[in-house]
């Protein structure tokens, strides 16, 4: 794991906006890491049905999603927002 790359305990659930968003700290900056809700159901083959289903999936798969993360940070794939989209091309 890279120290250098930092993720604090929050996650927030847009489900109107179909994502789930998290944080990563880089260099003194605050990173937005989001991942479609479709995607983390996909990763655990269910369907959610609420937000704090979505919340329980996210938590399921906490670990993995901040190593995809660090890899994506580490390998610069920000989006035009400078944000890193977990399970798709940067937008």
């Amino acid at each position: 794991m890279n120290q250098q790359i930092l993720f604090n305990d929050h996650v927030e659930i847009d489900w109107d906006q179909g994502w789930a968003q998290f944080h990563a700290m880089v260099a003194g900056q605050q990173v937005p890491c989001l991942i479609g809700l479709n995607v983390l159901a996909n990763k655990l083959d269910m369907t959610l049905t609420s937000a704090e289903e979505a919340a329980a999936a996210f938590e399921q798969l906490r670990f993995d999603l901040e190593a995809e993360a660090e890899i994506l940070i580490e390998d610069e794939a920000f989006d035009a927002q400078g944000r890193i989209w977990l399970g798709h091309p940067p937008i």
